[in-house]
């Protein structure tokens, strides 16, 4: 499956989970770590699991398997799907880490074209 379809179905799972701010970030032209970074916020620590499970379920329904998860007990679990890698932050988690700042020349996704 292609990067922008993991993506996409990635974003609208969360979406479709009430996730808070997310943000695409095309970060393909700065690193060979992925194409895109999807970030979002979960109001809880319950929601910041359930939105990462979600987001794992429905990309293995599509036959797409993560290369590694990290940070399930934690405020920020890290999905790594080799193109895409999905971050999915605790409120205070996400501020302290400030990716959107770290990745500021990366190009932004919008993300309504993603969840229609």
């Amino acid at each position: 499956m292609e990067a922008y379809e993991i993506l996409k179905i990635a974003a609208q799972t969360l979406d479709a989970k009430k996730a808070v701010d997310i943000q695409a970030l095309q970060i393909e032209d700065l690193t060979v770590l992925a194409d895109y970074f999807l970030i979002a916020t979960g109001n809880s620590s319950t929601q910041v699991k359930a939105l990462a499970d979600e987001v794992e379920y429905k990309l293995s329904e599509m036959g797409v398997e993560p290369h590694h998860i990290e940070g399930k007990s934690s405020g920020w679990i890290l999905m790594d799907y080799g193109t895409v890698i999905v971050h999915v932050f605790y409120k205070k988690d996400r501020e302290f880490y400030a990716l959107e700042h770290l990745w500021q020349d990366s190009p932004r996704v919008d993300v309504n074209t993603l969840i229609q």
